[in-house]
């Protein structure tokens, strides 16, 4: 082992370790993606999912259903459990549901879905109409979709969990919006899951809302880990630096997903995709080595400055 590449796997365990993950696990796990516990309950989860904002709005089309179908397949296949969707998606929902029935309904599903609605009063009722586009008996996770009425619905989905109609809580946001007032809500609510926008350009997360939600014991999804897809896109000119290859990723996707990863902060970040083949190279990047901080910069500034 070249002593470049032992320093890397160093940092991986220094990473578990701040992340409270066995280091045994994060070394020796090379059948299945890396595993994150969710902080309030210690459940493991892979430490990549599936988003479904525009991929999935494909409305009644039998064709495209069809290629979204796939793409969970593929990574259901891959060892992907976390399918994140919310009302304000279309027809991802639907589609979602479609999905689950061609594929069987897999039994390692962990749905996450959100609440987007004015009306406070109306919270419950959404979020069964979107349980029933699924066709699943509950939600995992429900989330307060960037926000909206979050008081109101943050009291109905506490009772939700305390009956067991979901299992964990969560708040969202995306693209640096209205941060001040998501820290002031992860620092007076009980909350399982936060869900924020992170990327090796967009950073701002990194000095208090990732610090917090580590204090409070709170889990991270991240999404727009490509920008909608507009990071990878401008990558997809430039090569691929050789050094990427001592982190084990292959493509600019899997360097990305590498760096988000590795802050402790993170559980899972749920890229999404059109492509079965770029479901099953996003779920890759979940393996051993992940980068060190010192890394982690490297890979920042290199993108930055292309």
């Amino acid at each position: 082992m070249t002593s470049s590449r032992r320093s890397i796997l160093k940092g991986a365990a220094a990473t578990a370790a701040l992340a409270g993950l066995p280091v045994h696990g994060l070394m020796a796990q090379q059948s299945g993606p890396l595993m994150r516990p969710v902080p309030s309950s210690g459940e493991l989860i892979p430490a990549v999912g599936l988003g479904t904002w525009i991929t999935f709005n494909v409305g009644e089309d039998p064709v495209l259903r069809d290629e979204c179908a796939a793409v969970m397949e593929a990574f259901f296949k891959a060892g992907g459990r976390v399918i994140d969707s919310s009302p304000m998606y279309g027809s991802a929902q639907s589609v979602v549901g479609y999905g689950l029935e061609k594929l069987g309904r897999p039994k390692t599903l962990f749905s996450a879905d959100k609440v987007w609605i004015s009306d406070g009063a109306e919270g419950r009722a959404q979020v069964n109409r979107s349980r029933r586009l699924w066709n699943v008996p509950r939600f995992e996770l429900m989330q307060v979709h960037n926000l909206l009425s979050w008081e109101a619905h943050l009291e109905t989905l506490q009772a939700m969990k305390a009956a067991k109609e979901i299992r964990y809580v969560g708040i969202t946001t995306s693209e640096g919006r209205r941060h001040d007032l998501f820290e002031r809500v992860m620092a007076t609510q009980p909350l399982d899951f936060v869900q924020i926008s992170y990327n090796p350009l967009d950073r701002e997360v990194e000095q208090r809302i990732l610090p917090l939600a580590r204090e409070r014991g709170i889990g991270v999804i991240v999404n727009r880990p490509f920008r909608q897809g507009a990071l990878t896109r401008r990558l997809e000119r430039e090569k691929l630096p050789g050094w990427a290859a001592e982190v084990g990723a292959e493509t600019w996707a899997q360097l990305i997903l590498k760096f988000i990863l590795a802050h402790p902060a993170v559980t899972v970040a749920i890229p999404a995709t059109t492509k079965p083949h770029h479901a099953r190279e996003n779920m890759q990047a979940a393996s051993a080595p992940l980068p060190d901080e010192k890394f982690r910069e490297r890979i920042a500034a290199h993108i930055r400055d292309i």
